[in-house]
């Protein structure tokens, strides 16, 4: 596709695959086992003291109201089924004629901080209810995400310019690529807009291109955003979400197989070693290494069943048919020891992929690599907001730092949908829930020194490095 690289593209989102690749993906497993689930999701900003004005909001429901326009055009769905060929038939049908409804689903909301003025300038907090069917709703956070985040950088933080973004991306990536680091730009949901993200990634691309040149060690594995996947002509890359996992124990009401119910669907619209990445955090990693360890219980639908013998199917497990698992919260050095014991204990003596994606930088990338590689693992990282909103404000030098915003499950066929992962910080949901379910499985609390959400991604007077 051709591009006019040297104006921003138009603003807002203007398409549907404008988004992480895993999102279309849950929307293809929804469709099969869960059409007719109602859901609602809760928005949450990590940074309070991140307001947006009255202009800004006003801005972010036009963007919002435009999301009714998108349809998939007749070149997506080509590149869909050229590149992903894991998504059904009967999925890409639906994704044809499928719209979203904004006006329907949709109730965003704008709070003054102080006495109603209605005056442009009136600082706020903004909440947006989300609400519908499941498969209808899926593909919302990614977009109102990257809209609100779009919306601060455009009215409040505007003391920045695209200058250097490319160049900085590049530096990025050669360090990382030096260091022998396979890596994938997982920037979508915080980005300071989408031209920021697709001059991240062009210069990713051409750090790759001279790494090869040069026969470095390191790889670039591609980008979770499919319309940036589809400019570049390549295969989009992404793992699952932790809604999965959510919507299906909310469904089931059952915390104790909601996991491994999960990991059973997945393979059933995907088949083995498709997407074979697993997320191991939702309800606390060692609860998830039960259900993990368990052999496949086949659904009669599932996708190239391997055979064994007359008709029989082999007893392999979860963690024998995944290629590996993403480290997402804690402490990324326990939880590589934990995957080393449960993968002996479990007798896998292939080389496991661990996908680090928790707020990473150069140097943690670095660590986490040497630390992976120690216990036999190949280790590859999704880096984020570190790439694609990663600015310093032009009159003071200091750090622009992000927004930490959130969007979650927040209910499944009418149950509360929650999250506890492996920090305290990232728990999800209704807190009696999240205790009620911590004391089921047994969860144990656990510190960690960078586990603070707050400030994820830096201060305001944080030293810049170069």
């Amino acid at each position: 596709m051709d591009f006019d690289w040297s104006t921003p593209f138009p603003e807002g989102v203007i398409s549907f695959l404008d988004t992480d690749l895993y999102k279309l993906t849950m929307q293809c497993a929804v469709l099969k086992y869960y059409p007719d689930v109602p859901v609602t999701y809760a928005f949450t900003n990590r940074t309070p003291e991140k307001k947006l004005s009255r202009k800004a909001f006003s801005w972010l429901c036009e963007q919002i109201s435009k999301l009714g326009n998108i349809s998939l055009s007749d070149d997506e769905l080509r590149y869909l089924q050229t590149h992903c060929k894991y998504l059904s038939p009967p999925y890409l049908e639906f994704l044809k004629e499928f719209r979203l409804k904004p006006r329907e689903q949709l109730n965003p909301t704008f709070n003054p901080v102080g006495p109603d003025t209605v005056a442009e300038d009136e600082l706020g907090d903004i909440h947006i209810d989300i609400s519908g069917k499941w498969v209808d709703t899926i593909l919302y956070e990614i977009p109102l995400l990257a809209l609100t985040s779009e919306a601060y950088f455009k009215f409040m933080d505007t003391d920045w310019n695209y200058d250097g973004q490319e160049d900085k991306a590049y530096r990025k990536g050669m360090q990382l690529l030096e260091a022998g680091c396979i890596l994938s730009e997982f920037g979508s949901r915080r980005r300071r807009d989408y031209h920021t993200q697709a001059l991240v990634f062009r210069g990713l691309v051409k750090a790759s291109k001279d790494a090869e040149k040069r026969g470095l060690p390191g790889k670039l594995s591609g980008t979770s955003n499919v319309h940036l996947a589809m400019r570049f002509n390549l295969p989009p890359v992404g793992t699952v979400a932790h809604e999965w996992f959510m919507g299906i124990a909310a469904i089931t009401n059952d915390y104790l197989k909601a996991s491994e119910e999960a990991l059973r669907r997945w393979v059933g619209c995907f088949g083995e070693g498709v997407l074979g990445i697993a997320l191991t955090d939702t309800f606390g990693t060692p609860a998830f290494l039960q259900a993990f360890s368990r052999p496949i219980d086949y659904l009669p639908d599932t996708p190239n069943i391997p055979l064994q013998g007359k008709g029989t199917t082999p007893s392999r497990s979860y963690a024998e048919v995944y290629a590996g698992v993403r480290q997402d919260s804690g402490d990324p050095a326990s939880f590589v020891k934990v995957m080393r014991d449960f993968y002996e204990s479990q007798g896998i003596e292939d080389k496991k992929t661990i996908v680090f994606s928790d707020s990473l930088n150069i140097e943690k990338c670095i660590e986490y690599k040497r630390i992976s590689e120690e216990q036999g693992f190949q280790p590859t990282f999704g880096v984020g907001t570190f790439l694609t909103n990663d600015f310093v404000q032009l009159s003071t030098g200091k750090k622009s730092v992000p927004m930490n915003i959130v969007i979650k499950l927040s209910s499944a066929a009418g149950n509360p949908a929650i999250k506890i992962s492996d920090n305290i910080g990232k728990n999800t949901g209704d807190s009696a829930k999240v205790a009620e379910v911590k004391q089921l499985l047994g969860y144990v609390e656990k510190e960690w020194a960078g586990g603070d959400e707050t400030s994820r991604w830096g201060k305001a007077d944080d030293a810049i490095k170069s």
